[in-house]
């Protein structure tokens, strides 16, 4: 038969008792040390006991005691100093230590860890040490009932023990539900749709852990269109559902930002400030005190703006524009941007402290060409979306949405506004479709339209690659030589597998002329002059 082994701290309070010296009076107060030792179903060999040793006299009684009610019981007392017991990291680090030294002998001993004495704090550092394995036991736990006076309720000085099993069915219940909330949390930060692309949703479930354990600044980055101010605010929402949150959840595209509008509108303004500041103005940092701010396309922001948001985040104190006095703001950051802001770095345009700030945690949003899978899930999304907003139900005739489907999937589809554009078409088809039924018809003639709008001259066009990348206001600043060349480079490299070969196709003529061609080389500087780079290409 294996021996019983019993790790515990030395009640301070609950062990102790008034007077030393008087023995009898020690057998009136149940003492949960004590007790664990006179259970008739659980003999403990060994009684690990540990102790601050400024409490070795206290431990001694108790040791002294334990061996009058249970001979065969051996104390062993521990000195543990703590100078905090109510540090975390103090008395997790010590009691880790203890244990990893600690000769287990699982062959031959059985092992219980008394969660009954000691500091809160103690008590969940044996409960993790113990869940994860460090301890290769189970929690035990003492009471009393009524406690804790022998004498005036004639109770057992005993006491009752329950064994708590971390394995046991109702702890795997527990977990289980908790792993179905976390899974509800997923699919709502999706909207619901049934996504299938695997790393969508990998990147979708660290979002949901991020969101749920951590207010540091969250970076979303992706083409536009890709979803990133519509993730934004899902994740306030989850945040908001959590009780995190007391605040609202504030939007701003940066592109929109411009001169003294820009300081204002983000930090605010005082009275008098500029010429047109006839009132005072909080600013959009100020209003998301106690929520989220959103900034899209922070890239686009001025060098100042950057500063000075930097201070915010870092020390949650700005200047209004203006002012000399600062004001506070405590807010969630979460920004977005379709640019490679290491490469705006790299040019000076935007400030390295401040990527490295918002850098925590970065993700990815793919463009809808790259989740072709996640069409069909999302078509099914936007026409229950198009019934919620109208009250009419619309549906496919089988044929054309296998049609539809078919098109969408294909090499063919560019969607340059991803699911912004998926959206426009599918609102298309629902409003013209007759008698609540999209059929072969209404398929054809809307996939002759996205043809038509992706292939149309670059020069006639807003180049719908361009604005992809770039954003509409910075693709519109460029002048129509740099749009149509950019247009036609964008293209190649949409049909190109990787970067070397696009640079293969765009560079054909002059690199038959160079002795050692970088074809991949010149193409990836050509596009870090618009900053971007090829894995984020729409």
């Amino acid at each position: 038969m294996k021996k019983t082994v019993v790790f515990g701290f030395l009640g301070t309070k609950l062990d102790a008792i008034a007077g030393f010296g008087a023995k009898p009076k020690r057998w009136q107060k149940w003492r949960p040390t004590v007790g664990l030792c006179q259970q008739p179903n659980i003999p403990v060999h060994r009684l690990e006991l540990l102790h601050d040793p400024r409490d070795t006299r206290l431990a001694e009684i108790i040791a002294a005691d334990i061996a009058e009610v249970s001979p065969t019981t051996e104390v062993r007392r521990v000195e543990l100093a703590l100078a905090d017991p109510w540090d975390f990291e103090e008395v997790y680090m010590r009691l880790h230590n203890f244990v990893s030294r600690y000769n287990f002998d699982v062959e031959n001993e059985d092992y219980l860890v008394h969660i009954t004495t000691g500091t809160h704090v103690a008590q969940i550092c044996w409960f993790l040490l113990v869940e994860a394995h460090n301890v290769p036991g189970r929690l035990l736990q003492t009471s009393m009932r009524p406690p804790h006076s022998v004498e005036k309720t004639g109770g057992n000085p005993a006491g009752h023990v329950e064994i708590i099993d971390l394995d046991l069915s109702r702890y795997n219940q527990i977990a289980a539900r908790f792993q179905r909330e976390e899974t509800d949390t997923v699919s709502r930060l999706k909207s619901g749709i049934a996504t299938r692309n695997v790393a969508f949703n990998a990147m979708i479930e660290q979002i949901e852990r991020v969101a749920r354990r951590s207010r540091a600044p969250i970076l979303l980055t992706g083409p536009t269109g890709a979803g990133k101010s519509f993730l934004a605010r899902r994740i306030f929402e989850l945040k908001q559902e959590r009780q995190r949150l007391r605040g609202r959840f504030v939007e701003v595209n940066c592109a929109t930002l411009r001169g003294d509008s820009a300081m204002s509108a983000l930090f605010g303004h005082v009275k008098g400030a500029f010429t047109s500041a006839q009132n005072t103005r909080s600013g959009l940092l100020r209003t998301a005190d106690g929520g989220v701010l959103f900034l899209d396309e922070i890239g686009e922001l001025g060098k100042d703006e950057q500063a000075m948001l930097l201070k915010a985040i870092e020390d949650k104190r700005f200047l209004p524009f203006g002012s000399d006095d600062e004001t506070t703001s405590d807010f969630q950051l979460i920004v977005g941007t379709h640019r490679d802001l290491r490469a705006l770095v790299a040019s000076g345009h935007f400030r390295e402290d401040l990527h490295a700030r918002i850098n925590l945690w970065t993700f990815a949003l793919p463009a809808l060409a790259k989740r072709t899978e996640d069409i069909e899930p999302n078509l099914d999304y936007e026409l229950a979306r198009h019934a919620e907003r109208t009250g009419v139900q619309v549906r496919f005739n089988v044929e054309a949405r296998r049609r539809y489907l078919d098109f969408a999937c294909s090499a063919e589809a560019l969607w340059p506004g991803n699911f912004r554009e998926l959206n426009s078409s599918v609102t298309r088809l629902a409003t013209l479709a007759n008698g609540g039924r999209i059929n072969g018809a209404d398929v054809d003639e809307e996939i002759t339209k996205l043809r038509s709008a992706w292939n149309r001259p670059a020069q006639t066009i807003d180049n719908n690659l361009v604005q992809a990348a770039l954003g509409i206001e910075a693709a519109e600043a460029l002048d129509l030589f740099d749009r149509c060349q950019l247009q036609a480079v964008l293209q190649i490299c949409r049909q190109s597998p990787n970067l070397s070969a696009a640079g293969r196709t765009l560079f054909a003529q002059s690199r038959q002329q160079k002795k050692q061609p970088n074809d991949a080389d010149r193409l990836r500087k050509y596009l870090m002059r618009f900053g971007l780079e090829w894995e984020e290409l729409p």
